[in-house]
């Protein structure tokens, strides 16, 4: 295992991994305040901030698998606040 990352990619590495962790805790607040299972928005916030970090140290890393992965989640969450921000728009008019 290669141990010789630079500060600034741990750290890069460790935030995003954070942010993506977040948005479990999000949704798990929210559940609980509202006594049944629910997504809130800052749910899709949280994954695309961490998503965008996360596939930033894995390009870094050159790791396929992770860039891959990162990469195609991030196109669903993006899907997924574009659905709510058109359902937001269709409620103003």
């Amino acid at each position: 295992m290669d141990f010789d990352i630079p500060t600034f990619w741990l750290v890069v590495g460790f935030a995003g991994q954070a942010l993506f962790s977040a948005r479990f805790f999000v949704q798990w607040i929210m559940s609980e305040k509202l006594k049944k299972s629910v997504i809130p928005v800052a749910f899709w916030y949280f994954s695309v901030l961490g998503g965008v970090t996360l596939l930033a140290y894995a390009i870094h890393r050159e790791d396929p698998v992770f860039i891959a992965g990162q990469g195609l989640g991030l196109l669903v969450y993006a899907r997924n606040l574009w659905f709510i921000w058109k359902e937001r728009q269709a409620g103003q008019e």
